[in-house]
């Protein structure tokens, strides 16, 4: 399910009072190429607020930057792996999505909090992914739950997760609860602005990971 977004005009932006915040074009820092944006929605069903949240941080980042997102949902890729023990086991399907997770320049995860956790589907996709092939990738966390009292799961659960990939775990993880969303859309203003502000957050992190990797790619292509 891949959607090319596109930065937004500066034109079209409204003129404030307010200092300015512009931000280096993330265009620079990928040789001009869009970024490839790896979402993970690990709900177990559709439709979904965990997914719905995928897609407005997905929505925001194509705001600042030119990418090219693809969003992986577990309930739909999930019964293809379920009970699979070794990856040379998957279908070919559930590889192809591998692949996407392993060579993204971004990701952004997300689960509901499920007994306390991720689910097991979600963990059980990235206990498949190579042990280093998240080492210095940047990772957007995010989560949803039924109240407030769920949000530490981002750090107690999911940073411990991809600190053992040695992934670049982004500063500011989103979670959203039950009333930030109405018939599976986000309507909270509060939670646009969380997003928007962990983008915001993530941008020059992000900037400098591309940069770094496509130069180290051009170095071993002798460019």
């Amino acid at each position: 399910m891949s959607q090319p977004l596109t930065k937004q005009s500066v034109t079209d932006q409204p003129v404030t009072d307010e200092p300015s915040t512009d931000r280096p074009s993330a265009s620079r820092a990928s040789a001009g190429r869009p970024l490839r944006v790896v979402a993970v929605s690990g709900s177990l069903h559709a439709p979904s607020k965990t997914t719905a949240l995928v897609k407005e941080i997905l929505a925001s980042l194509g705001r600042e930057l030119a990418i090219d997102a693809h969003v992986i949902e577990i309930n739909e890729i999930g019964p293809g792996f379920a009970g699979t023990l070794r990856r040379d086991q998957l279908p070919e399907s559930v590889e192809n999505e591998l692949h996407r997770i392993e060579t993204a320049d971004l990701l952004v995860v997300a689960s509901p909090v499920y007994r306390a956790s991720f689910t097991g589907l979600f963990k059980h996709l990235f206990d498949f992914v190579g042990q280093y092939a998240l080492v210095d990738k940047p990772i957007l966390l995010a989560a949803t739950g039924g109240s407030d009292r769920h949000a530490l799961i981002i750090e107690h659960q999911f940073r411990p997760l991809f600190g053992f990939f040695q992934a670049l775990t982004l500063p500011i993880g989103i979670y959203a609860n039950d009333s930030d969303f109405a018939n599976y859309e986000v309507t909270s203003l509060d939670l646009q602005e969380r997003i928007d502000l962990a983008v915001a957050r993530a941008l020059p992190l992000i900037q400098i990971n591309v940069a770094e990797t496509d130069s180290i790619a051009r170095s071993l292509l002798g460019q």
